[in-house]
């Protein structure tokens, strides 16, 4: 344990340029992971449930794990971002090989159970991108918030073509063939988990407290009730930071909400299975391939501007999908996209809100919450929307959910001043 000490001079921009390849380089091999995981995670379920109506709680257990591993990340931070990340991923591989021995055993019990601790390494995912500001200049944080949000995108699109290789490989181990992908999820997550352990040194966030003149490692062990609680006084204390946590769930509730169905809804309206795997694909690009391009604009325009390119991107993307023509129409594409592109721009606008609004002492819990946040909001709609979709119809329901969007967009316009983020002493605050 390193003693208190005061303020030192390093080298930070070269202690950044070295956490963010890090970051990057287990971003990959995370996303590579969970992609490869998720391609098969219903299929896996529906087989051992023997029934549709089951085939679904392995994703909302993944997505459950993921939330609630995000939040005990970031209240484990007083030790610094690595432990915490890198423990992330680990339960994440434990996971996978959970989910491998639930298939040979034909346990769908086991199989959730698993499917909740694969969901560890999917909270190291998200967290990471928060580790990447806390070295960050105030004018390039949101860009290299969304350079580690981007380099997810590389494993995530990979993953799925796992499945064949996966399968092979199941039948050489000698496991049901559904159960192989999750054998290379679990060699990415430690491969990641390790990656993190080595290679993030000097801890940007230990490194950002000595900077502030604070203490490097943390004298006190602190509960992880008692970091959440602090966590969630912070946000609550602060308006630009609760008006960020808001939009982040906000937005992706509209996402996940509208995407859940917008296959049912391309598929009865006579579309091939091609145009809606396009569609999703466009969405997804939209989501992730232009991240850098959003974190340079929200570095220079502020985070209140990019917020708002974001409401009304989300706002323009749930119309153009409740009135276009899902069954090929240029406006339903295009609507699409935007939701995709919309998600970004909310999604890192309110990340790097929040990170230079909150005292550092507070940032890590409050973030981690942020994102167990998120992840019960897209929960909860994408379990709603099949139930809404029914009683209103596919049109109704898109458009209905832009009054997800009204209060996050009055709180951000009301509670954050001006058109740039909280400047840098107020992040160096204790």
């Amino acid at each position: 344990m390193l003693p208190p000490q005061g303020p030192v001079t390093v080298d930070r921009a070269a202690a950044q340029r070295r956490a963010r390849r890090t970051l990057v380089t287990t971003q990959v091999l995370g996303g590579l992971g969970v992609g490869t995981g998720v391609a098969v995670a219903t299929l896996l379920a529906y087989e051992l449930a023997g029934t549709a109506a089951l085939a679904g709680l392995a994703g909302s257990a993944t997505a459950l794990g993921s939330g609630l591993a995000a939040a005990a990340i970031g209240a484990s931070a007083h030790r610094g971002r690595r432990p915490g990340l890198a423990a992330g991923y680990l339960v994440g591989a434990a996971g996978a090989v959970g989910a491998v021995v639930a298939a040979a055993l034909g346990s769908l019990p086991l199989l959730l159970l698993s499917g909740f601790a694969f969901g560890g390494a999917g909270g190291a995912n998200l967290q990471a991108r928060y580790a990447a500001t806390d070295l960050a200049l105030p004018e390039r944080r949101a860009g290299d918030l969304a350079l580690v949000v981007w380099a997810t995108t590389v494993g995530a699109v990979l993953g799925p073509n796992l499945t064949g290789p996966g399968a092979a490989l199941a039948g050489v181990v000698g496991v049901p063939d559904l159960a192989g992908p999750y054998l290379l999820s679990g060699a990415a997550f430690a491969a990641a988990g390790a990656t993190v352990a080595v290679l993030l040194r000097p801890d940007p966030l230990l490194l950002a407290r000595r900077i502030a003149g604070g203490d490097a490692a943390g004298t006190e062990r602190v509960p992880v009730r008692r970091a959440l609680g602090e966590g969630l006084g912070a946000v609550r204390s602060r308006p630009a930071a609760r008006a960020a946590a808001v939009t982040i769930a906000a937005a992706h509730a509209t996402m996940v909400g509208v995407m859940s169905m917008t296959p049912v809804h391309m598929g009865a309206n006579g579309a091939d299975v091609q145009l809606v795997g396009l569609t999703i694909s466009l969405h997804i690009a939209g989501m992730y391939a232009l991240s850098p391009v959003v974190g340079r604009i929200t570095d220079r325009v502020g985070a209140r501007a990019a917020l708002g390119l974001g409401f009304v991107q989300l706002a323009a993307a749930v119309l153009l999908a409740a009135g276009g023509e899902p069954h090929g129409g240029a406006g339903f594409l295009a609507g699409l996209v935007l939701l995709g592109t919309g998600w970004s721009f909310c999604l890192i606008g309110s990340s790097a809100l929040l990170t230079a609004t909150l005292p550092l002492a507070a940032r890590a819990p409050a973030q981690g919450l942020t994102d167990l946040l998120m992840n019960a909001a897209g929960a909860t709609a994408g379990g709603l929307s099949g139930v809404l979709v029914t009683l209103l119809g596919f049109p109704g329901f898109a458009a209905g959910t832009l009054l997800l969007l009204v209060i996050p967009a009055v709180l951000v316009r009301r509670d954050t001043a001006g058109p740039g983020a909280p400047s840098e002493p107020l992040l160096a605050a204790t």
